[in-house]
């Protein structure tokens, strides 16, 4: 490999792993702990209405990239370069406007003290917040994959690269509704109740829908709309169900936490759907990936309903 493909390498790496990762983190633990600060009864339609700004994007932005690397396009050094100036004029105004309601301080041998920023690791000896975040590390590990290799998966089927880019903007469409639309029922009918229905409503059209779809194109498109619609709770309901463990103003805390372990299951997901994808022939890397997705939104199905049983117990009508 040249120096100057290295150099790319790292570029790519610097962008994406470390930098867009950290400003990602920064950016979304804060707004959700705001979020928190300001609504209780009615969080989980908050903070889906919230969440249907990062759907909308992600209609317009594969819309927008598919114009700008196209045959008359700027190129992928000024793509991406719009795209970041673009992100920067749409943080600038959350940055200034965003505002906490509750002290974050702790009374300790009569003096208040900050807590610190650091995740506390004790907030897993509560066992069903801890099930709770294992639950979040595999739904983490069943998202990204149809939402990296979605585009892949269609070119590999003889859909072209141009309208693959479609293919993630429908998904992205779907997602608008996902992200609100169990937000506002989980607020009437319970937050782990809906997000229970709705993970294993992620499994059932990753395995039901895109296994035996075979490159497809009209099962395809069906997959992206009833995967999108799914899979938009697993963003917007998570902080809210995670929520339920801990008192508001301690909300950034836990959430932050969970996160960081649920991360390591974002960083994974990827190599090991790529090294499932280079199993056998075609068909057969595609067949060993989406299984994987599958089966993890399985287990993450098994998590949380064991976190709601040891709180409400069994009987469904339960709201939690």
């Amino acid at each position: 490999m040249s120096n100057r493909n290295l150099v790319a390498y790292y570029q790519i790496i610097l962008t994406y792993s470390v930098l867009g990762g950290l400003g990602g983190a920064m950016l979304n633990a804060p707004a959700y702990g705001s979020i928190a600060h300001f609504f209780n009864v009615r969080r989980g339609l908050a903070t889906g209405v919230a969440m249907t700004a990062g759907g909308i994007g992600g209609i317009a932005f594969p819309f927008l990239l598919r114009h700008l690397l196209g045959p008359d396009g700027v190129g992928f050094g000024w793509s991406c370069r719009i795209l970041g100036f673009i992100m920067l004029g749409l943080a600038v105004p959350p940055n200034l406007f965003i505002r906490t309601r509750l002290s974050t301080r702790a009374n300790t041998n009569g003096q208040a003290k900050f807590e610190s920023v650091w995740p506390d690791m004790s907030v897993f000896r509560d066992r069903r917040f801890a099930l709770a975040s294992v639950g979040y590390f595999f739904m983490e590990w069943g998202l990204f994959v149809p939402l990296t290799y979605i585009i892949s998966y269609g070119t590999a089927y003889g859909i072209s690269t141009s309208n693959s880019y479609i293919l993630l903007s429908l998904l992205n469409a779907g997602s608008v509704v996902g992200r609100f639309l169990p937000g506002l029922l989980s607020d009437k009918l319970g937050r782990f109740n809906v997000i229970i229905v709705t993970i294993a409503f992620c499994a059932i059209t990753v395995l039901a829908i895109w296994l035996p779809c075979h490159g497809s194109r009209a099962v395809i498109v069906l997959f992206c709309v009833t995967f999108g619609v799914a899979s938009g709770s697993n963003l917007s309901l998570i902080p809210v169900c995670l929520g339920q463990f801990c008192e508001t103003q301690h909300f950034g805390r836990y959430f932050a936490t969970a996160t960081m372990l649920a991360s390591f299951g974002t960083l994974s997901s990827l190599p090991i759907a790529g090294a499932l994808l280079g199993i056998g022939d075609r068909d057969r890397g595609w067949m060993a990936l989406i299984i994987f997705a599958g089966l993890s939104y399985a287990v993450a199905v098994i998590c949380y309903a064991s976190a709601r049983i040891m709180t409400v117990g069994w009987l469904p009508q339960k709201k939690f």
